[in-house]
């Protein structure tokens, strides 16, 4: 949303936009109009402001999960439906989708150029790592296409860069807020170990563990406050590190049945992927975080985040 017209109703110590379809652009009103069913509704039912919120949140979720989505639902069709006679490679015409989702996302300003900036280190960044990773056999891309670096398909990187863009786009739509956010310098400090350990732990011990104590110890006291319409929720920001890995962790097993790529164990006949998995995913959100909160700084909860600021979208 770019207006705080988002939350009419919001507190009356803070000066509100008036629901009006000019407080909105026009690609939001249909989530103003959810928004009002929603009130008309829900509200009036046994435990409506908990059903109200849900349902508002599942959606802000899934708009947040754009470019994710997008990029999910192309890879499940190109699995059923790719011809074989097509002029492209499956793995370029993805790449193709995800450049024009980024493009999309853009043009229409629901995400910034900064943000965008960031999202390109993740993405290079995370190519480099698949590089190293495929050249080990952790895992591979098995079908072929033209565009890619040895063993790298090139849309592989758009796989990174698309948590990127949902966390981006999460931290406005429910406009988040910490407390006890720990000093940036330790942050940056986890997030290169946690790089560093992806590689190294090919030749030296694994470290992590020991990275996830260090995660702990740094975001333990943590809380991350969040604002579905009115009232601000929260939680511990490692839980949500973790819902947020459970939801990859699935889209990865979405991602290895449709034979993007495959891990050794898959070769033969596809399995679910390990949920030792879930490990490595969390550690990859500290990165993408870290990341996303160079442009999107932290800041701190206090008594007049009571409404969105106005420039969510």
């Amino acid at each position: 949303m770019t207006d705080p017209a988002w939350r009419t109703d919001a507190a009356p110590a803070i000066e509100a936009v008036p629901a009006t379809e000019e407080g909105f652009r026009r690609r939001d009103l249909w989530l103003l109009a959810l928004k009002r069913r929603s009130e008309r509704w829900l509200l009036p039912l046994p435990l409506g402001r908990l059903w109200h919120e849900l349902l508002l949140f599942g959606v802000l979720q899934a708009w947040a999960c754009l470019f994710a989505g997008i990029l999910l639902v192309a890879i499940v069709a190109t699995k059923f439906a790719w011809p074989s006679a097509a002029p492209i490679a499956r793995y370029d015409f993805l790449l193709l989708v995800a450049l024009a989702i980024q493009g999309c996302l853009l043009a229409l300003k629901m995400e910034r150029i900064e943000e965008a900036k960031v999202i390109l280190i993740f993405h290079i960044a995370a190519t480099v790592m698949e590089l190293f990773k495929t050249a080990k056999g952790s895992w591979i891309y098995p079908e072929p296409n033209l565009i890619r670096i040895a063993g790298v398909p090139l849309f592989s990187g758009f796989l990174y860069s698309a948590v990127g863009s949902y966390i981006a786009r999460c931290w406005r739509l429910l406009d988040f807020r910490f407390s006890n956010y720990p000093p940036p310098w330790t942050t940056w400090i986890l997030a290169l170990l946690v790089y560093v350990n992806f590689f190294s732990h090919h030749y030296i011990v694994d470290l992590r563990y020991v990275i996830l104590a260090l995660a702990f110890l740094i975001y333990g006291r943590t809380i991350i406050h969040f604002t579905v319409d009115q009232v601000p929720r929260r939680m511990p920001l490692l839980l949500g590190f973790l819902l947020v890995a459970l939801f990859i962790w699935i889209a990865e097993n979405i991602g290895s049945f449709s034979a993007i790529w495959l891990y050794p164990h898959q070769l033969k006949a596809w399995s679910p992927v390990s949920l030792s998995k879930l490990g490595s995913w969390f550690l990859l959100m500290i990165i993408s975080f870290v990341l996303v909160a160079v442009v999107n700084e932290p800041r701190p909860f206090g008594p007049r985040e009571a409404v969105r600021s106005p420039d969510r979208r």
